[in-house]
């Protein structure tokens, strides 16, 4: 046998050896499970789209990230939150950016900037201002260097704008609405409503309805008609004014703590990124088409008188908000900061939107479905 033909052989057997051994398994990837506490009950819509998230990133990760969903009061209360996902006793948390005024009251123009932010910006122009006019930047900034908090805070829920909420009884005017006992948001918003001369308080979304049910409360409003309708408000009250300026947006947030974020593999971090955004998507297109569900289900069904809000609180509101939200400029200077970048904003997108929205809002009113 020649030399050549050794060679010949001796590379076949080599080849022969490689295709025939076995593939070695790729190395095992561990998962990344999150708990993550949230400020809505099980019964939310809001919550149900939470689930949705997180069943998404668990398929774009295909499994190596799993977050689940905790409702409203199971670790902590929904004020106690944000600490207790800084403090690292949960891996993240959804709420409310709002919901921590009582640290900072630049927390509202985030999540409800009541009337726009005083600058006629509506629930899409506010998210636009998000996402292309620096408020995603101004958010971080808000957590990581005006908190001073460890945490890593994504946007993922548009709601709103929301309506003034559910009444026992019909009212007429603001001289009506003073006289009663109102739940609405935490923070700057409550301050709106008390420089108006209305009662408000505040308290999470699983307690209204036990506190009405209780006569705690004569009005009050949540999120929405579908979210409203699963929690139970037409059982309590059967008058409800879908027009409201305290939160032209709602803006949800997941908070993570951010040193549980950051041992996060690269592209889980931007699984969870691309997941929110698209959750932001679909919040959009859930809110259309279930409330406009739930608004003709409570008035056929359990017969809830739906009423345009009276016209003079709008003017009071805003009014009201300018007060409150210039004199907080004036001893707050993230707050300025961050309204004084929504009013650059506004001024652009206000005229150009509302013209277009315009158009089709006249169409609708001549509609025979109006």
């Amino acid at each position: 046998m020649t030399t050549k033909m050794t060679r010949r052989l001796a590379l076949g057997a080599g080849a022969g050896t490689l295709l025939a051994a076995p593939m070695l398994p790729a190395r095992a990837q561990s998962t990344a499970r999150l708990k993550i506490q949230t400020a809505v009950p099980s019964s939310s819509i809001y919550f149900d789209l939470l689930k949705r998230f997180a069943d998404r990133a668990d398929k774009m990760s295909n499994g190596r990230l799993k977050m689940e969903m905790l409702p409203d009061g199971a670790v902590v209360a929904a004020f106690e939150i944000m600490d207790a996902v800084d403090k690292g006793v949960v891996d993240g948390g959804y709420a409310w950016t709002h919901y921590w005024s009582g640290k900072n009251t630049a927390a509202g123009l985030f999540s409800n900037p009541a009337a726009g932010g005083g600058t006629g910006m509506d629930q899409l122009s506010h998210v636009a201002w998000i996402f292309q006019g620096g408020g995603n930047a101004l958010f971080k900034k808000f957590y990581q260097e005006v908190l001073k908090v460890d945490i890593e805070p994504v946007f993922i829920q548009p709601m709103g704008p929301d309506p003034l909420g559910w009444f026992r009884a019909p009212i007429n005017s603001l001289a009506d609405f003073r006289k009663l006992k109102y739940r609405c948001p935490p923070g700057l918003v409550g301050e709106i409503f008390k420089e108006m001369g209305v009662n408000a308080v505040a308290m999470p979304g699983g307690e209204i309805v036990p506190a009405a049910q209780r006569g705690v409360l004569d009005a009050a409003e949540w999120i929405g008609p579908a979210d409203d309708l699963a929690l139970g408000f037409h059982t309590v009250f059967k008058h409800y004014y879908l027009q409201g300026l305290h939160q032209s947006s709602d803006v949800g947030e997941v908070i993570f703590n951010r040193a549980t974020y950051n041992k996060l593999a690269p592209d889980l971090k931007e699984i969870i990124q691309a997941a929110a955004m698209a959750s932001m998507t679909e919040t959009y297109t859930y809110n259309v088409w279930r409330n406009a569900q739930a608004v003709a289900k409570l008035k056929t069904e359990f017969k809830v008188a739906i009423h345009d809000t009276p016209a003079d609180i709008f003017p009071a509101f805003i009014k009201a908000t300018n007060t409150i939200y210039d004199r907080e400029a004036g001893k707050n200077a993230f707050f300025k900061e961050v309204l004084e970048s929504q009013r650059a904003f506004a001024k652009t997108t206000v005229p150009y939107w509302n013209k277009i929205n315009g158009l089709y809002f006249n169409l609708g009113t001549q509609s025979p479905n109006a």
